[in-house]
């Protein structure tokens, strides 16, 4: 089993295009030099209520391992005077859901099984 967030952000107008590329470009590699599993990211095929939307798909060995990984990315120099606020300037608020799944759900999510292999 793996815990699986999916994390949802609601956009300032405008700012969609710079997010994705950013998240794509900073922060998944960044994630991922701090070992965590990004299954998928990016826009959102519809905007809820007229607002840009984007998502970030993690997975996760434990809830304890989600929560140390968290902890050690967010707290990091590399995150904290990297990209964290070519990111965060952008978001007008974030929402995640954190579920325990299995290991074939979590494969069956990556794109294709090619954008976000580690």
């Amino acid at each position: 089993m793996s815990v699986l967030e999916f994390r949802t952000y609601r956009l300032k107008p405008g700012t969609r295009a710079d997010f994705v590329h950013a998240m794509a470009t900073l922060a998944v590699p960044l994630l991922r030099q701090y070992g965590i599993d990004v299954v998928d990211s990016g826009a959102s095929l519809v905007d809820e209520d007229g607002h840009e939307e984007a998502y970030l798909i993690r997975a996760f060995a434990s809830l304890e391992a989600h929560r140390e990984q968290e902890e050690e990315f967010y707290g990091s120099d590399a995150w904290l005077k990297g990209p964290r606020e070519e990111i965060v300037s952008r978001i007008e608020s974030y929402h995640s859901i954190v579920i325990e799944v299995p290991e074939e759900a979590v494969e069956a999510l990556r794109r294709g099984g090619q954008l976000f292999r580690r």
